[in-house]
């Protein structure tokens, strides 16, 4: 995979882990908000998955968020 895809993967696990940490929510509770499994919300922000277009607005929707927000580099690569 190329370097962008990575860079890219990072930042919406980054995002995703960043967003749902500040609404307090745990990986079960946002997956069961998006209609998904807690195991499969872990392997996005772990990078391990590429998501689909309809999943990441399933995701943005659930964190209150667009999707370009969940695409944004903050700068935060923890």
């Amino acid at each position: 995979m190329s370097q962008n895809h990575n860079r890219l993967r990072k930042v919406l696990a980054n995002n995703i882990k960043r967003f749902r940490n500040e609404r307090s929510l745990s990986q079960e509770q946002l997956a069961e908000a998006c209609g998904l499994h807690r195991t499969y919300v872990g392997s996005v922000e772990r990078c391990e998955r590429n998501v689909t277009l309809s999943t990441l607005e399933i995701l943005a929707k659930a964190l209150g968020l667009t999707v370009p927000q969940l695409l944004t580099d903050f700068g935060d690569h923890r």
